[in-house]
């Protein structure tokens, strides 16, 4: 463990570091008037910290940067910063009090904040909460063979589906079924549309028409929906505005790492609840290697349902971030229940 006066000066290293993007010297230290320590003395403790891995010296007569292990001591014991987290807590709740009505809408608007309050990239990510309930199912007729099928949420999201209506089915017959099924199953989850359909509407559907079998199984593949997880990103070009990425080949490289939407969600979904830091060489990739990223996750129904989080350069204002994304989560999941309670 590290002498008090060890940590202090980690601190004072990190920080000055972190605003200004320049080696720190012993002088500097020296002037800051929260170190009461000699020259020369800072210099000796700074040889120590680098010796045990805290540190960096990227030239022989430049002064010290953070190592990431410098970083991540930083990290788990010495970031607070109680006065910003009111700010910050205030400001988000502030930027959430707009209505919300879709999944899509909440996972975009988090990005911007995140986005605009960091300067960093920021990035959202998670499944669709099946909690909207069945208010409506319609059919628009274009042709003999073929129709548009709408479904109409209670939160009033649309989704429509062109059909092709298979032979020896009658468009009336079909308009009969959809009008059936808006009986029964108004108000049923969306998740649950499937196996009502098989479990309860099937039974009833055979009584009086022939074929269903085959335009059941089209209404039932519009229900179907893929699970895909989504990723919405922010401020993806910000990583040029930081001085660490002047190399061109390096920034290319991580710009082709936010094309491959895969990669992304292995690399950046959070692997425990709550926060959670990675820094440097912690997130296993190479294009990101000079990167941190924070994430926090958000809940449904007290399950963590989604990701939010930043990527940026290992100078990053590490306090700042795990403020604004403790808040930012608590944020979506108090929004989240409201839209989808029952």
């Amino acid at each position: 463990m590290l002498t008090e006066r060890q940590q202090m000066i980690l601190l004072a290293i990190v920080d000055n570091y972190i605003q200004f993007a320049e080696p720190v010297g012993s002088r500097t230290i020296s002037k800051r008037d929260d170190i009461g320590f000699s020259s020369a003395t800072i210099r000796n403790e700074m040889a120590d910290l680098e010796e045990l891995g805290y540190l960096e010296q990227p030239h022989t007569s430049a002064g010290r940067i953070p190592s990431n292990k410098g970083y991540r001591f930083y990290v788990d014991h010495l970031v607070s910063d109680p006065l910003r987290k009111i700010q910050e807590v205030h400001r988000i709740r502030r930027l959430f009090a707009d209505q919300f009505f879709e999944f899509e809408q909440i996972m975009n608007h988090a990005a911007s904040i995140l986005s605009s309050m960091t300067n960093y990239t920021s990035f959202v990510m998670g499944h669709e909460i099946n909690h909207t309930r069945l208010k409506m199912i319609q059919m628009i007729p274009l042709n003999d063979r073929s129709a548009v099928l709408i479904m109409v949420t209670d939160k009033g999201k649309v989704e429509s589906k062109t059909i092709i209506i298979p032979e020896g089915i009658n468009k009336d017959d079909l308009q009969k079924m959809v009008n059936y099924l808006n009986t029964r199953l108004q108000g049923t989850l969306m998740a649950e549309l499937r196996s009502r359909l098989h479990n309860e509407v099937t039974v009833e559907i055979q009584r009086y028409m022939q074929d269903y079998e085959q335009i059941l199984q089209v209404i039932e593949d519009t229900f179907k929906k893929k699970k895909d997880e989504r990723v919405f990103m922010k401020g993806t070009t910000n990583i040029l505005m930081q001085p660490e990425f002047r190399d061109v080949e390096k920034v290319r490289e991580i710009l082709n790492l936010f094309e491959q939407n895969e990669v992304l969600i292995r690399i950046l979904g959070s692997r425990k609840d709550g926060i959670e830091v990675r820094i440097g060489t912690e997130n296993n990739e190479q294009a990101i290697s000079n990167c941190s990223i924070i994430t926090a996750t958000y809940h449904f129904d007290d399950k963590p349902v989604g990701t939010v989080g930043i990527l940026g350069p290992t100078r990053m204002e590490y306090g700042k971030v795990i403020t604004i994304l403790h808040s930012l989560s608590g944020n979506m999941t108090r929004v989240l229940q409201n839209i989808y309670k029952d």
